[in-house]
């Protein structure tokens, strides 16, 4: 008898009541609970119809070749070529592999020392081409701007040093204003108006000095004035290609910069007209400040040049060549300094009229956020990657403050009084009061919400913060 599955003589041989066939138990009891049919003609088939056999057990007698010492001899021989045989072809295929992966490391290598002379190029290109300034510029907008001298022009550096004198005599004396928000009043602060996404990706946002619209600003060329009081956006900016990566307003009017390296500067809110490029940089536009005299703006860019236009002629008025990409930047309260951060770490503070440094503080990683306090001695910085906010004295060239947020920052402001210190960054938004009377820190807020940007609100009497997702999230008091 032999099995009708394995064609082998079974050891415990049952039979079907369906076909009548031979098998051993155990493989058609594993067929049946597979299939439940009788592998010989399909019919349902259950253990209960399994019939099994009584025989007499059989017993295997020995292979022929093993009955003798020299045929146990013959097959230990063959196992062992087969194995000598096996080895060989194993290290066949390792002395293959091995050149392999020699090959493939060679070109690995080569490929890293050709990104890495693609890159210095890239340097070198970067460098020649923020040397040569071809602004798109002017009141026509086709007259080219070549040359730009790195000194202000008299009528401007006039202009600076009598803001400055007007300014630094009344700056410290400056009362807080009357309505300004005060501990508990930032205390009490929580969401009070938050809006879906307006441009996914937005990084730019700019308040204007009623703090009712705001710009922002996202990707794909795309930016628009958005009213906090209608909930909707009033105005869509046409800037072109690339993304917006820094905004301000200049009185009522929007001025942008992009990622393509120009600057727009639109007509009063609401206005359908395309906006006036001004001088445009080599490589992206990191940041744009406006100076204390309303009438002069700061751009800094990858391409390492820092440049002050002239808003009333919309001209270039100035270039200052660095040795390092510019991230960031912010005029001094009265004028007479420029901060630029840069990706090297470095916080350079330009003198406005004559273009030289001033002074050099050492951050802790390529600089993201600088922000003066209107006391006019203290710099807030944040550095890409940590944790908090570096509180630089001017005086000492130290830092004199660190506001530790436990997650990193990416925006610092401060409000116009110089006693609240605002933080954000993708873990919460934090405000750091500084008290003159005892000469302490505080922090008389915080709250787990992720934001890009921050700004403060008119009267410091709320924040508005810029999520990541491009929204917008309205911090204000609620009692």
């Amino acid at each position: 008898m032999l099995c009708a599955i394995s064609g082998e003589q079974p050891q415990v041989p049952v039979a079907s009541r369906k076909s009548g066939h031979v098998f051993e138990k155990r493989l058609i009891e594993d067929y049946i609970s597979q299939h439940g049919t009788d592998p010989v003609n399909g019919e349902e088939l259950t253990t209960d119809d399994l019939i099994e056999l009584k025989t007499t057990r059989a017993v295997n007698p020995r292979p022929p070749t093993l009955t003798s010492i020299p045929s146990l001899l013959s097959a230990f021989q063959n196992e062992w070529d087969a194995i000598a045989l096996e080895t060989y072809t194993l290290k066949q295929q390792l002395a293959q592999t091995r050149q392999e992966l020699s090959t493939a490391l060679y070109e690995y290598d080569a490929a890293l020392r050709v990104i890495a002379r693609l890159q210095a190029e890239r340097g070198e290109a970067r460098d020649a081409l923020s040397q040569v300034t071809v602004g798109a510029v002017a009141e026509n907008g086709d007259e080219m701007e070549v040359d730009v001298p790195e000194e202000l022009p008299q009528e401007i550096a006039a202009k600076v040093e009598a803001t400055q004198t007007e300014l630094s005599k009344t700056r410290r004396k400056r009362p807080v204003p009357e309505g300004w928000a005060t501990a508990d009043t930032i205390e009490s602060f929580d969401s009070v108006q938050t809006t879906e996404a307006i441009y996914p990706g937005a990084r730019a946002l700019a308040i204007n000095s009623t703090g009712a619209i705001v710009i922002v600003g996202g990707t794909e060329g795309v930016a628009g004035i958005y009213s906090l009081i209608e909930k909707k956006v009033i105005q869509a900016l046409k800037v072109g290609g690339g993304s917006v990566t820094s905004a301000l307003w200049w009185n009522s009017r929007p001025v942008v910069a992009t990622s393509t390296g120009a600057i727009k500067v639109f007509e009063d809110v609401p206005s359908s007209s395309e906006g006036l490029q001004l001088g445009s940089h080599a490589g992206a536009v990191t940041a744009i400040a406006l100076h204390p005299s309303g009438d002069i703006l700061a751009s800094v860019g990858v391409d390492k040049v820092y440049r002050l236009y002239d808003l009333t002629t919309m001209k270039v008025v100035s270039r200052i060549l660095t040795d390092s990409e510019l991230s960031c930047g912010e005029f001094h309260p009265d004028g007479h300094l420029f901060a630029a951060g840069s990706k090297g770490g470095q916080i350079r503070l330009y003198d406005v009229t004559s273009g030289e440094v001033a002074a050099t503080f050492e951050g802790e990683g390529p600089i993201q956020a600088l922000s003066f306090s209107e006391n006019g001695i203290w710099l807030a910085s944040a550095s890409r990657g940590q944790t908090g906010v570096s509180v630089w004295d001017l005086r000492k060239a130290a830092v004199i403050h660190q506001v530790e947020i436990g997650s990193q920052v990416i925006s610092a402001k401060w409000d116009y009084t110089g006693q609240f210190l605002a933080v954000a960054g993708p873990g919460c938004v934090a405000v750091q009061q500084y008290a003159k009377s005892s000469k302490k820190w505080s922090e008389p807020f915080r709250k787990a919400i992720s934001a890009v940007s921050l700004t403060w609100g008119a009267n410091a009497q709320s924040l508005v913060a810029l999520t990541e997702e491009g929204a917008l999230n309205v911090l204000g008091a609620t009692s």
